[in-house]
């Protein structure tokens, strides 16, 4: 006698509802999930202060995304062209220890990453919005982007967020990728389970 197959969560169910059946298998299999920092964490903008200062804006409902998706039990990593203290700084915040900065040939850091957390390149994912991020994007089983991208590096992505960069993008990568693992319900059902202080 067959046993029923048990229905998804219903916000499992409600993230997925817009997701093509082969979208869903790609993010099933992720294991590591690798960020573009400006432009999908940010909304791109760099603000410069009088002292010659920068400041960056990131969004809360991204980092608890990554929090969860670190709790879920996929591997949380960030690559970026640029440097600076500010993303090691946010990073610290969120729990993230892999933190490539100034990186050229992010298709090479991918699969480095990959080798270091013992996955294969069908196993990552690479969520970016421009040129440099190509070459990550081609190589990842899971290849995410933003709207705001120049349409021929979104068109390069398996799927695209319907959030802009820095203003909810990769909470939304997040939750994708915990709905299709069937991840998502339990830990909306399990209070607490990123303990006490700040979360995002």
């Amino acid at each position: 006698m067959a046993t029923a197959k048990a229905l998804p969560h219903p916000a499992e169910a409600l993230v997925l509802a817009r997701v093509a059946p082969q979208v869903k298998e790609r993010a099933t299999a992720v294991r590591l999930m690798v960020f573009d920092v400006d432009g999908v964490l940010t909304d791109g903008s760099l603000y410069y202060g009088e002292s010659g200062e920068m400041l960056k804006r990131f969004h809360v409902l991204d980092g608890h995304g990554l929090r969860l998706l670190a709790e879920g039990g996929v591997a949380v990593a960030l690559i970026t062209g640029r440097s600076g203290p500010i993303v090691d700084r946010r990073a610290a915040e969120l729990g993230i220890a892999d933190v490539m900065q100034g990186v050229r040939d992010k298709g090479k850091a991918l699969s480095e990453l990959a080798q270091r957390h013992g996955v294969a390149l069908d196993q990552t994912g690479f969520m970016g919005d421009d040129i440099i991020d190509l070459p990550a994007m081609q190589r990842a089983g899971f290849a995410a982007s933003v709207p705001n991208a120049p349409i021929y590096v979104s068109q390069g992505a398996h799927w695209v967020s319907t959030q802009p960069g820095g203003s909810g993008a990769v909470r939304e990568c997040c939750d994708l990728l915990l709905a299709a693992q069937g991840r998502l319900g339990a830990l909306l059902s399990t209070p607490g389970l990123l303990g006490p202080g700040v979360i995002q």
